[in-house]
């Protein structure tokens, strides 16, 4: 079997997620079991949340995912940052 190579892009997304006010708590508690995924703001039913992977699809569907959460009325992308895992950190690379 050949070997998959290793993922050349890091994707940062952030995103917005509406819940329902009484179903918060049970909502940060699902977020918070999702791998690379991270609550950074919570307010008034809205969730500020960082998500991280190797691909816009793997972050995609994670969203999708906590869009089906029960108490989630929304959860959209806001911004998408692609890193380059090659020059990343390399001080020779001019951005």
């Amino acid at each position: 079997m050949a070997e998959r190579p290793a993922p050349r892009f890091h994707h940062i997304s952030s995103a917005v997620v509406s819940a329902l006010p009484a179903q918060v708590e049970a909502v940060l508690a699902r977020i918070g079991e999702m791998p690379d995924t991270e609550v950074h703001r919570v307010e008034n039913g809205k969730i500020v949340i960082v998500l991280e992977g190797s691909s816009t699809g793997v972050i995609g569907d994670r969203l999708a995912a906590i869009g089906l959460i029960d108490g989630v009325l929304s959860a959209n992308m806001v911004f998408e940052q692609i890193e380059d895992l090659e020059t990343l950190d390399d001080p020779g690379v001019i951005p």
